[in-house]
């Protein structure tokens, strides 16, 4: 800072006046004391002088950042982001179950986000937000041991929490559980390390980011991005309950805002519950579904700003030269405005033939960064899931595809069918609109609290973890005991919902047995068939399971030999379904495979002033999570140590650590709706979760420690994997990887809003993830001879979509799809694709292509 003031008293007068007059709105008061208009240098008296206050401002909580502003920050934090999109073909995508899901492409990148807060002298947390289907209990435990190699004991299950966004639309394969891999045929090596190299590079960033800095929180509602999808059951919770709330979702945003003491705000993490199912279960293009969007959006408008304001600063300063920033069209680049001399400069540039390159990450690294300043820290926003289980992105409720009639109201079906019926998004038919939609309003939403977040968090950093067996857990409800039961899915569990509808005849809402309900619909009574070849549930089993008629009885099953295999007292039930094919007309229907459900739960607390997060591995109802934030609140406020208050504010992080699907409240459970169905444990789970955070609510504020419980296993050298690996790329003769294909047309003009598709031949892209790079990429001419990045892959604007001609062919295609944004700067413009091929023998050779030249106007 300037070493320029008027006198010690001058000195003493200004920063009396700044201590007296700030705000807390943004952390900040900012003083310029270059605008002192005479002055001396700095004597040593006056040096003394502001050591002192100095020090007694640190002792209050108040410190001087380099840039002379004042902040009351009371933490250390720092923020890291890293790529995780992993293989973006061949693989089954994870959310849909859909076995025909397989990815072929990318619409935009996945990111792992991460925020640590610590105090500076004692406890620490860290989050990280996936775009990812779900937490993974081997994706976490193995980002652990890479901590503890690096950091010793700093970061532990304990004060760690690695959360999914819900994105319906990343590559599978990548929990240890085998029940939710069957779809990928099991274990996805390449899923698996891209997401925990992600993380651990993400916390990284954060850790080494760490800086003295401020948080501030804010709420507000937002209506309209998301409707529920099972309304009948939501109806069955207590009407007295119900009227307490205005709506049957949860429609409040919590944001949290991080402002650096000397950079001012660098990112933002929000929880809102909305399912991540705008992309629908026929796309195969790898994608961050709507909260991937609303965080990209964000990021952007964020890096715009600050572009902005600093070229305010050097047009101010007369200094400095503009560069042409990534979506942002208030600035020109130095090109003849004049449409017929573009047309000219982009006829002489031509088509490639394609080239061999070396590796390119720097290529999207330039675009990423291009508007960033090199020392100030990446701005880093995520969006991330709550208690989403029944609220749906589709707010035009569902309908028939081929009636156009609404879906039945108790159990979606039409005429006893569910194969038909889909919820719309508000961009219907288009699946790419509605996701921008509903991720737009998230990012509007976003903005809004972001720029009025005003009430700073202060308090203890803390929290609290440990391991439960949910497998007949004694729960306590007033003066009785009742318990969980061994896990299993009931018959709605494969009806799907709205968002994803299953197949088969089942329907929701499945909750008989009775003779007339196997009449009615014997698609029913051909799966309870095929269930009790499998294992009969007994009648202890059914008893509390009820009234969900169980499909699979993943807890109990034993023929042709043990089904069960203990991991540590049964942390695991492995279910070994023996492959075999059901025969319809003499067509295969369904191949039983392996499955396998752990019982060992996570439960944690992280605590950050008055802000509480309370991590869950699965997805709770909207009834379901406020009755768990309330239960919470209420240990919280109700302590002798009066920590918490009335602003205390509570957050579920849902799919969090590890994944045990769905909790309903009990009334929920009863309608057997696809969430009843899919709450494993029986009618008392949600009952058995509130009992556990209840306690790890009593510790935190006790300070006590809790039991950690069994650890759960790791399976990671038991996982089987039937993915077949990339033989060979090849293209035909007298044709280089990276050749134009299909290009423009020649001369051709575009305006904003058109579509440019460029087709390449190209390789598989599973030989090079291109893990911070680019498969993709619009390139800007400037000055008539240079080619300047403008867009890459992770833009919501360029598609990559890789495919081949066969099934078995070595040959592929890629083909880049550009909607020009209304943002777009007038110029030359061209396509380019980068890849990486394999030989017979094994060797990657990485490879580049451009289209020809083509105007924007």
């Amino acid at each position: 800072m300037e070493k320029q003031i008027t006198s010690s008293s001058r000195w003493h007068t200004q920063l009396s006046a700044i201590m007296n007059s700030r705000k807390i709105g943004d952390g900040q008061v900012h003083w310029h004391p270059k605008k002192a208009k005479s002055g001396c240098k700095l004597s040593e008296g006056n040096g003394h002088f502001f050591e002192r206050v100095l020090r007694d401002m640190a002792a209050n909580g108040i410190h001087l950042n380099f840039r002379g502003s004042l902040s009351t920050s009371n933490y250390l934090i720092g923020l890291g982001s890293y790529d995780i999109t992993g293989p973006a073909a061949d693989v089954n995508m994870m959310g849909y179950a859909n076995t025909e899901q397989i990815a072929s492409g990318v619409h935009f990148r996945l990111r792992a986000r991460a925020f640590i807060v610590a105090e500076p002298r004692g406890s620490r947390v860290v989050y990280v937000n996936l775009d990812a289907c779900m937490g993974s209990q081997i994706v976490t435990i193995k980002v652990l041991e890479r901590l503890k190699a690096r950091y010793g004991g700093l970061y532990t299950e304990q004060n760690v929490a690695i959360s999914g966004i819900h994105t319906h639309a990343g590559p599978g394969g990548y929990l240890q559980y085998v029940v939710y891999i069957v779809t990928s045929l099991g274990f996805v090596r390449q899923s698996f390390d891209v997401i925990v190299d992600g993380i651990e590079k993400s916390i990284i960033q954060a850790h080494e980011n760490l800086r003295p800095g401020s948080i501030f929180v804010n709420k507000g509602e937002l209506l309209d991005a998301g409707v529920n999808r099972s309304p009948s059951a939501y109806l069955n919770n207590p009407a007295e309950e119900r009227n307490k709330y205005k709506y049957d979702v949860d429609k409040e945003m919590t944001l949290i805002k991080f402002v650096d003491d000397e950079w001012g705000a660098i990112g933002s993490f929000n929880w809102f519950a909305t399912h991540g199912t705008s992309m629908s279960r026929t796309n195969s293009l790898v994608s961050g579904d709507n909260k991937g969007a609303a965080a990209r959006f964000m990021e952007d408008w964020f890096e715009k700003k600050v572009h902005a304001e600093n070229l305010d600063s050097q047009h101010a300063n007369k200094s400095g030269t503009a560069k042409i920033p990534r979506r942002v069209s208030s600035i020109v680049p130095n090109i003849n405005e004049n449409r017929k001399e573009w047309m000219e400069v982009a006829a002489s540039f031509k088509s490639s033939q394609g080239e061999p390159a070396t590796r390119f990450s720097s290529v999207a690294k330039r675009v990423r960064n291009s508007l960033r300043l090199a020392n100030r820290p990446r701005f880093v926003s995520a969006f991330c899931q709550t208690n989403c289980g029944d609220v749906s992105p589709n707010v035009l409720a569902g309908f028939f595809n081929d009636t156009g009639l609404p879906c039945d109201f108790n159990h979606s079906t039409c005429n006893g069918k569910n194969e038909l019926c889909y919820g719309r998004g508000p961009g219907y038919p288009d699946e790419f609109e509605s996701t921008r939609i509903i991720g737009e309003r998230q990012f509007k939403k976003a903005i809004e609290l972001f720029n009025k977040a005003t009430e700073q968090l202060k308090g203890k950093v803390g929290y609290r973890h440990a391991y439960v067996n949910f497998s007949n857990l004694d729960v306590a409800q007033g003066n009785d005991v009742v318990k969980t039961c061994p896990a299993a899915m009931g018959f709605a569990f494969a009806a799907g919902t709205t968002d994803g509808p299953g197949a088969f005849d089942f329907k929701q809402g499945d909750d008989k047995a009775s003779i007339k309900n196997i009449l009615f619909y014997p698609g029913n009574a051909f799966w309870r068939l095929v269930r009790n070849f499998l294992k009969t549930p007994n009648q202890e089993q059914v008893n509390c399971q009820h009234p969900k008629p169980i499909l699979l009885d993943t807890g109990e099953m034993e023929r042709p030999y043990a089904w069960a295999m203990f991991y540590d007292a049964g942390m695991c039930f492995m279910v070994i379904c023996w492959s075999i094919d059901i025969l319809i007309g003499g067509d295969r229907i369904i191949t039983m495979v392996l499955c396998c459900i752990s019982t060992t739960q996570a439960f944690q607390i992280l605590r950050i002033g008055q802000l509480v997060i309370l991590s869950v591995p699965g997805e709770f109802t909207t009834m379901a999570g406020r009755r768990l934030r309330d239960a919470v609140k209420t240990v919280l406020t109700s302590g002798a140590s009066k920590e918490f208050g009335s602003n205390v504010h509570i957050v579920i992080s849902g799919l969090t650590n590890t994944y045990s699907q769905y909790v309903t409240t009990f009334e929920e459970y009863e309608v057997q709706r696809y969430e009843g169905a899919s709450t494993l444990y029986g009618p008392h789970t949600l009952s058995a979760y509130i009992q556990e955070f209840r306690k790890l609510g009593a510790a935190l504020i006790s300070g006590r420690p809790v039991e950690p419980g069994p650890q759960p296993p790791d399976l990671l050298d038991k996982q089987i994997s039937l993915l077949t690996p990339v033989v060979l790329d090849s293209t035909p003769s007298g044709a280089k990887f990276g050749k134009v294909k299909s290009d423009v047309a020649l001369n051709s003009t575009f305006k904003r809003g058109d579509m440019v598709t460029v087709t390449f031949w190209s390789a598989c892209p599973r030989n090079d993830l291109l893990t911070e790079g680019t498969f993709a990429l619009v390139e800007i001419l400037q000055e008539q001879k240079t080619w300047v990045p403008d867009t890459d892959d992770d833009d919501f604007c360029l598609r990559f979509i890789w495919s081949r001609p066969s099934k078995l062919s070595p040959q592929s295609y890629a083909t880049i799809e550009w909607r020009i944004p209304q943002s777009a700067v007038s110029g030359v413009y061209r396509i380019t694709h980068f890849g990486a091929a394999k030989a017979l023998l094994g060797s990657i050779s990485h490879f580049t292509g451009s289209s020809s030249a083509f105007v924007v106007a």
